[in-house]
């Protein structure tokens, strides 16, 4: 077989190699070869036939692999392109690099010379030319090559990888496995834990001192080879997390309509506000996420987390989010991505509200916490329709969305706000609590709206588009995709129903009307109510009251003689704006042009400027703290007789201060604290 211009060609007159036999080409007839064996015997075979024979050894070299000596080093390279050289020239008599005509040498002629002769010829050749080699080691080099082509004769010495842990005991090796099992769930300790822990579990297998254990950098290098990524010696949560992942690929469910599945879950953020009673201490968000378009549909905010806020998370799911006063108007949904000229003729709800899709549940995912799997929570779901699954306990992996999307509010929201701690003591800073600090309802509007302006109108990387992955879309760009195809029908909830789904509880109703949480609540609807009994003997005559634990502008309270709902508000309403007041915009902005991108930008600025200022109040701790600091030491102070100047005390003699002779301004004279001296109330007799 010739070559012409590197590539092998058959010809008439080449000789071959064909079934263990040599025989020369003396015909061709399209597809055809006629062959001849050494005795004169005639065989016809197709040439498809004749390249597929096991047997059969041409001109030309073997098809390469697409790359068999990556990863190989420089040296071990040119070894193998070496000895290829030799050993095509042993097979077919001429050298892959031989040019066309040329003649192999008498030594190395196929049909004249045997395969074991021709072996023995580059043997002496090598040796002459200062490379002592073998004929039998020739043997095993060509052996190798009709094996594994170029591959097989690279030297890979070089990049052979010995097995993990091949020279430790077997036994050694086993109690370091169940050592890093056993601190899954453990708190965090050192390695050297972990080779204590090994020991003893070799102990209690094999006995003491049967077993030895090896070096100290041993056991090192066994326990980095044992333990990467599963965080033995790091974060205990991420060891968790990493222990719950199932095994196997990672695959997901890939909704194809907004609600169809939905999560929900709680976290504490790393924000301290200011309650009710003035105290600051951090919260809980709760918020739930649609999956198809990662839209968060509702998140509140709790100093703990209860079954209510659940129902309250699922009712403003489903009801728009309307706008307030105050909101930049590229917030309205006339002025976003979502379809609201043709949603407003399907639902009148969404004329005036904010740049939030409704989306109805169809499934929700919870974890077995008692907020989730509440009766409240479950009723309320089954009045709606909405199935619960349950996720496996202890398995983040099963609602990834939410877990992401709430680490996510950390980083891109609660760190910008005023009072921001971190997420551990490790990440605290110095002086936290002397700043002003939010309360909690104006900390729940920051978040309502970071979540219109920011999430909503944020590119997603989960949503990407299959057909054209460079293109990220918003969940609100997403959801009015989606919409196209699945339709929207608006779920029937009206006013009442909503209210159903508010937490209950049970009041009188008096003649200045309903004091719930220290805010008195009236109007001239509870007349006919003031001082009655309800008629409800379970419930002692009490008033049935629905409240939005996120709204404290009304409350409403059922009517047990007629029927339905009575709605009281605030009775200091007018004194503050209410910072959820259901106030929407008097007008609607149908024809309001959409919000440019600009828009939105210098709104999400703003907020997080209002938000890392903090409250007007200034800085420092809330003013009803230190009201009452400076209450609780000034009186204190007032119950130990301060000496005077005079070394006497009150009442003892000295001036005494005329009537009426404080200061313009009503302050008190400051009566400094004596210091506590621990020593010489330790020589007191008692």
């Amino acid at each position: 077989m010739s070559r012409a211009g590197g590539k092998p060609r058959l010809r008439v007159g080449d000789r071959i190699r064909f079934r263990d036999a040599e025989h020369t080409v003396i015909g061709l007839d399209g597809t055809l070869v006629r062959l001849a064996a050494a005795g004169g015997a005639l065989t016809e075979v197709l040439l498809a036939d004749l390249l597929s024979a096991g047997g059969f050894a041409g001109g030309g070299a073997p098809v390469p692999q697409a790359s068999p000596l990556d990863g190989l080093p420089v040296a071990a390279v040119a070894e193998a392109l070496w000895w290829q050289r030799h050993i095509v020239e042993v097979l077919r008599g001429l050298p892959p690099d031989a040019s066309p005509g040329t003649v192999p040498r008498p030594e190395y002629d196929p049909g004249l010379v045997s395969l074991t002769r021709r072996e023995q010829a580059k043997a002496a050749e090598l040796t002459a030319a200062g490379r002592p080699v073998t004929a039998s080691a020739v043997k095993q080099r060509r052996q190798r090559y009709e094996a594994g082509g170029l591959a097989a004769m690279a030297d890979r010495r070089a990049v052979r990888r010995t097995p993990p842990h091949s020279r430790a005991d077997p036994r050694v090796v086993e109690a370091m496995r169940q050592a890093i099992g056993e601190a899954t769930d453990a708190s965090t300790r050192t390695a050297s834990y972990i080779f204590w822990r090994a020991r003893q579990i070799l102990e209690a297998g094999h006995g003491a001192g049967t077993v030895e254990l090896p070096s100290r950098a041993t056991l090192y290098r066994l326990f980095s080879e044992l333990a990467p990524g599963k965080h033995t010696t790091g974060s205990a949560r991420t060891r968790r997390s990493l222990a719950a992942r199932p095994d196997g690929p990672f695959s997901g469910l890939e909704p194809s309509a907004p609600g169809e599945l939905m999560e929900i879950d709680s976290t504490p953020l790393d924000v301290l506000v200011r309650m009710d009673d003035g105290v600051e201490g951090r919260v809980e968000l709760t918020a739930m996420i649609d999956v198809a378009t990662r839209t968060v549909t509702a998140a509140v905010l709790q100093p703990s987390a209860k079954a209510a806020d659940a129902s309250v998370l699922l009712a403003r799911t489903v009801t728009p989010e309307p706008m307030r006063p105050g909101w930049a108007k590229a917030l309205a949904m006339s002025a976003s991505a979502l379809p609201h000229r043709r949603l407003s003729d399907i639902d009148a709800r969404l004329e005036a509200a904010a740049a939030r899709p409704v989306i109805i549940p169809d499934t929700i995912v919870a974890d077995h916490g008692k907020v989730f799997m509440s009766r409240n929570f479950r009723a309320s779901c089954a009045y709606l329709g909405i199935s619960i699954q349950p996720a496996r306990k202890a398995t983040g992996t099963d609602k990834p969305h939410i877990e992401r999307t709430l680490g996510s509010v950390a980083t891109l929201f609660a760190q910008f706000a005023a009072g921001y701690t971190g997420r551990s003591p490790e990440y605290r800073g110095r002086g936290d609590g002397q700043q002003a600090v939010w309360s909690l309802a104006e900390l729940q509007e920051l978040l309502d709206e970071w979540i219109i302006a920011a999430w909503q109108n944020r590119p997603h990387d989960g949503l990407r588009d299959p057909l054209h992955p460079g293109r990220a879309f918003t969940p609100n760009e997403k959801y009015a995709a989606m919409v196209e195809a699945a339709g929207y029908v608006p779920v029937a909830l009206t006013a009442g129903d909503y209210v159903e789904l508010l937490p209950a509880r049970w009041h009188a109703v008096n003649a200045y009307g309903i004091k719930l949480s220290r805010r008195t609540y009236d109007g001239e609807e509870l007349n006919p109510f003031r001082q009655q009994p309800s008629g409800v003997k379970e419930h002692k005559d009490l008033w049935e009251v629905h409240c939005d634990p996120y709204d404290i502008s009304r409350i409403w309270v059922r009517d047990h003689w007629n029927g339905g709902w009575v709605t009281v508000f605030w009775t200091q309403l007018h004194r503050v704006a209410a910072p959820f007041g259901e106030m929407a915009w008097d007008h609607a902005r149908a024809r309001q042009p959409g919000a440019t991108e600009a828009e939105l930008a210098d709104a999400v600025d703003s907020l997080l400027r209002r938000a890392n200022r903090g409250p007007e109040n200034g800085s420092g701790p809330s003013p009803d703290c230190r009201a009452r600091r400076v209450a609780a030491r000034t009186k204190a102070a007032q119950k130990l007789p301060a000496a005077q100047d005079d070394g006497t005390r009150p009442g003892e003699g000295g001036a005494q201060p005329e009537a009426g002779s404080q200061d313009n301004d009503g302050l008190a004279e400051v009566i400094p604290m004596p210091i506590f001296d621990p020593f010489a109330e330790a020589d007191k007799p008692w």
